[in-house]
């Protein structure tokens, strides 16, 4: 139990570690937007919107899972809109790029995964932003870094860089203790009581969403490894990394208030992981 438990935590610190920098970078960027950039940006940042979800589902590729908490922060403060935060999400590759490099995927396969996250977090995304307009939870709003930042108690007085570092200590510490509780959870129930529905047509898409909303970079681990021995098809593989945003959901429902809005935004992006794998399931 013992040897578990210092595994876990090692998993959890390593997963937190990740994460920081881009933590610290967003929240540089965030105190910058409230001290020193005045209307003029906050209103180019709004005008650059629509083409948000198109940012978001190219650099979402990039293999690392601290992007997705990055832009839990901007989506938090009303810097990017809904549709960008969820392209993000369902083109994040984190550890799935390396899985497959080091496993030595056909780079035919790799550029396939690629492109297919990366195009149901465009067009998601823009789906998103359209008819967000008529949500009253997810239409565009003004910029408020102000309310982030009195949510998170900062100490804005004491300089941009001070106050970004201890927004971002006090959120990799959460993400921690929250990871180390998740990896406990898996380690001592694993996959093997999903491993029997991952085979079936609608059921092993679904499950493998549910194994993709694991809040740290495991999940996408889990699912390709599954994939690449065989254990699982494609488009429960495809379901299982497209709803995998590692600890952007968790970071979300701890800078986020709006807890009805985070739901909404956790189900839209299971159902549109899922979704997409039973339509690859039954196209390909």
């Amino acid at each position: 139990m013992g040897e578990l438990l210092w595994h876990t935590a090692a998993d959890a610190l390593a997963d937190a570690v990740k994460v920081f920098p881009f933590l610290l970078a967003t929240y540089l960027v965030l105190e910058y937007l409230e001290e020193k950039a005045g209307r003029k940006t906050v209103n180019l940042i709004r005008k650059s919107g629509r083409v948000g979800p198109l940012v978001g589902a190219l650099c979402g590729l990039f293999p690392q899972c601290g992007l997705a908490a990055a832009a839990s922060n901007f989506y938090a403060a009303r810097v990017i809109s809904a549709g960008t935060l969820m392209a993000v999400y369902l083109s994040t590759s984190d550890e799935m790029l390396p899985i497959l490099i080091s496993r030595a995927a056909a780079p035919e396969l790799i550029a396939k995964i690629l492109l297919l996250k990366a195009g149901a977090g465009l067009l998601f995304g823009l789906l998103i932003d359209f008819f967000g307009r008529y949500s009253k939870m997810l239409r565009p709003r003004e910029v408020d870094v102000e309310t982030l930042c009195r949510n998170e108690d900062c100490k804005c007085e004491e300089g941009i860089f001070r106050s970004a570092l201890r927004h971002s200590v006090k959120i990799t510490l959460f993400v921690l203790v929250i990871s180390f509780l998740f990896n406990v959870a898996m380690a001592v129930v694993g996959v093997a009581p999903f491993a029997r529905f991952l085979s079936y047509p609608v059921a092993g898409p679904a499950v493998a969403g549910l194994i993709g909303l694991i809040p740290n970079c495991s999940a996408s681990v889990i699912v390709t490894q599954l994939y690449l021995e065989n254990a699982i098809g494609f488009g429960a593989m495809m379901s299982g990394v497209l709803v995998g945003a590692g600890v952007g959901l968790l970071v979300l429902y701890r800078v986020n208030p709006r807890l009805k809005e985070n739901l909404l935004l956790t189900a839209i992006l299971y159902a549109a992981g899922v979704f997409c794998g039973c339509l690859l399931d039954l196209l390909l």
